[in-house]
């Protein structure tokens, strides 16, 4: 069982965390703006579905600097389950929004903007998320640790709707752009799983 850091160590690493959420903050309100126009430009699902991961991250940070605020176990299970509340609710909209795309045979255009801000955005997710789980694990924060894999997932599906857009753009197979959306739904479904569990 890790030892618990002195009053010192924890005031630092509590200062990581929320240096650590501000940046996600930040990085995710520039990318609402970004994939909100990528998409519309695109009419790419997954591009919208990845904006909608942005603002979903951008609650989740929000909850975390709360959080990190104040004290007490009551306050940290209730920020538990909001965060599990934005696995389920992201996991939700991309079944809708894919299954709908992949109905109905929709094909999205090129969108070099949306390319370029989802693999600038995958490397930066996945080291945010380390960060985050480090941090969150010496400081003994569940709750920081929990939002360092929705972070974690940001990165994922960043990554995942790389790979649907670039197979549409360069190999014509219109089914990869909504069918990466759906690559989420099961990593977001078990994490809001693996939260809600210990609840019970």
């Amino acid at each position: 069982m890790p030892e618990r850091p002195t009053a010192a160590e924890a005031l630092r690493l509590r200062r990581r965390g929320f240096l650590l959420e501000g940046i996600t903050l930040g990085w995710n309100v520039v990318g609402v703006a970004v994939l909100a126009g990528a998409s519309i430009a695109a009419g790419s699902v997954a591009l919208a579905g990845f904006g909608l991961d942005s603002l979903i991250e951008i609650g989740a940070s929000t909850v975390v600097i709360w959080e990190l605020s104040g004290t007490g176990e009551q306050r940290q299970r209730f920020s538990l389950k909001l965060i599990a509340g934005a696995f389920l609710a992201l996991a939700l909209y991309l079944c809708i929004q894919s299954g709908a795309a992949l109905a109905r045979g929709h094909r999205a255009a090129p969108s070099p903007v949306g390319i370029a801000w989802t693999a600038v955005t995958a490397a930066a997710m996945f080291l945010l998320a380390a960060g985050k789980a480090r941090t969150g694990k010496a400081l003994g924060n569940p709750v920081l640790e929990a939002e360092g894999r929705v972070t974690f997932i940001d990165g994922l599906l960043a990554t995942a709707v790389l790979g649907g857009v670039l197979l549409d753009d360069l190999a014509g197979w219109w089914w990869a752009d909504p069918a990466a959306g759906l690559v989420i739904v099961y990593y977001a479904t078990r994490e809001a799983w693996h939260i809600f569990r210990p609840a019970q």
